[in-house]
């Protein structure tokens, strides 16, 4: 099994001045220190107006410095928002290879749809969940074909449309980074199997529960498949709270309010909540509400060593290929993040690290089968023959031709349409003094 950390960027109230840049920068030397201790994965959400709950806005940015104070550790967006609204797909795809090329190929591409009344009102996308699917299945299969084909042929859809375009960048990994979707329940699942796609499921389920999604998801995978993108990626993460100490009430006092907070901010924002922007104090409110809330321990990855390593094998034993650590919640302190994952990295992980090569190599062997069919199914996008790329005239000669620009414009036009009938390496036809002889 591998191991990842997760980011939100959580701020509660109240905000001191500096809070943000404190917040970020911490965040990026808890990256930095979680590639040198070999944790595999980094993921950091997409949200927007969630205050408190999430100040993540631009993950691309966020990703984009973890790259360049890392080496190894995989940078995962947790999810990037496909509505076209939110980010038209043309644009999602240059980010993507663009992130991927300054990383030297470390990127994993994270895909959703978004829930919560504050993101979707703010940018008009609707709530219809039917309609939502709709747009993440056009989005991201024509973002994977952006950064597969050269040239992109052009699309119209039920969401957007676009012309044919070389979307460039292209990325580092070909055709195209690993690609996974935020799974919140078990039907969704089933969608990220039948798409060939990751499952990053940010629901907490038990481990016993986990192997039934974890059996559902591989069976439909094996069975079903038609990727949405040119390679599959069959993998399941879940997330879990993360606390470690050689005392369990110590870890619970580091750790057992910010994973409480993180579940109280979700579910102010998506079930329950009443927000005034700029004025909700939500902590003030979990503060409130904190003796009514259920305690967080070993059961969820808060605790000694040893009880964090027991509660791990048990999602290990349910087949879950990565478990991604919230430690990055409410008023959780930087010093005790850190030192919680030197203690897991030296106590803990080993023992997982040497199994996960083995496990990787047999789960490949068993699955390669059932990927060439899935690869089979797929209907792919035709590439363009040389013959059918349109040609498009640039819009100062179409202006001075169709006799639409000023005078100025359409001498300009003619001086451009003279130099291009010769070569740059002809002097006398461009002005340049004939060499003596």
């Amino acid at each position: 099994m591998k191991f990842g950390i997760f980011y939100e960027h959580q701020l509660p109230r109240p905000w001191d001045e500096g809070a943000e840049h404190r917040l970020l920068q911490e965040a990026l030397d808890q990256v930095e220190l979680a590639d040198r201790l070999g944790i595999d994965y980094a993921w950091e959400v997409e949200h927007h107006f969630l205050e408190e709950y999430s100040h993540s806005s631009a993950p691309e940015i966020f990703l984009a410095a973890c790259s360049q104070r890392t080496r190894n550790i995989r940078l995962g967006h947790g999810i990037c928002l496909m509505p076209p609204k939110y980010n038209h797909p043309a644009r999602v795809a240059e980010r993507i290879a663009t992130l991927d090329l300054v990383s030297n190929g470390r990127v994993e591409f994270g895909t959703g749809e978004s829930a919560s009344v504050m993101e979707l009102g703010g940018f008009n996308v609707g709530f219809d969940n039917a309609e939502k699917r709709r747009m993440w299945t056009e989005a991201v299969e024509q973002c994977a074909n952006m950064l597969a084909l050269n040239p992109y042929p052009g699309f119209k859809g039920e969401f957007f449309e676009m012309p044919c375009r070389n979307v460039v960048p292209k990325p580092l990994q070909k055709p195209h980074p690993p690609l996974w979707v935020a799974c919140s329940n078990r039907e969704t699942i089933k969608l990220a199997a039948r798409c060939g796609i990751g499952a990053l499921t940010f629901a907490f389920v038990d481990p016993r529960e986990a192997k039934q999604w974890v059996d559902d998801y591989y069976r439909i995978f094996r069975e079903e498949c038609v990727p949405i993108g040119h390679a599959v990626n069959p993998n399941v993460a879940m997330v879990t709270g993360f606390s470690v100490h050689p005392d369990e009430t110590e870890a619970r006092r580091r750790g057992e309010d910010g994973l409480r907070f993180f579940r109280y901010g979700l579910a102010h924002h998506y079930i329950f909540g009443e927000h005034k922007p700029g004025r909700t104090d939500i902590w003030a409110n979990f503060e409130k509400a904190r003796h009514a809330l259920p305690p967080a321990g070993p059961e969820q990855g808060i605790g000694t060593p040893d009880q964090v390593r027991t509660h791990l094998r048990h999602f290990e034993e349910s087949g879950v290929d990565q478990t991604i650590f919230i430690q990055q919640g409410g008023r959780n302190r930087h010093e005790h993040i850190c030192e919680a994952l030197k203690l897991f990295a030296g106590e803990v992980m080993p023992e997982f690290r040497a199994r996960e090569i083995e496990r990787q190599k047999r789960k490949d062997a068993e699955l390669a089968p059932y990927v060439e069919k899935a690869m089979a199914r797929k209907q792919v996008m035709k590439p363009m023959r040389d013959e059918e790329i349109p040609v498009y005239v640039a819009l100062g000669r179409k202006v001075a031709e169709e006799g639409t620009g000023t005078e100025r414009q359409q001498q300009n036009a003619k001086l451009w349409a003279d130099a291009a009938k010769v070569t740059l390496g002809d002097p006398d036809r461009h002005g340049a003094p004939t060499p003596a002889a």
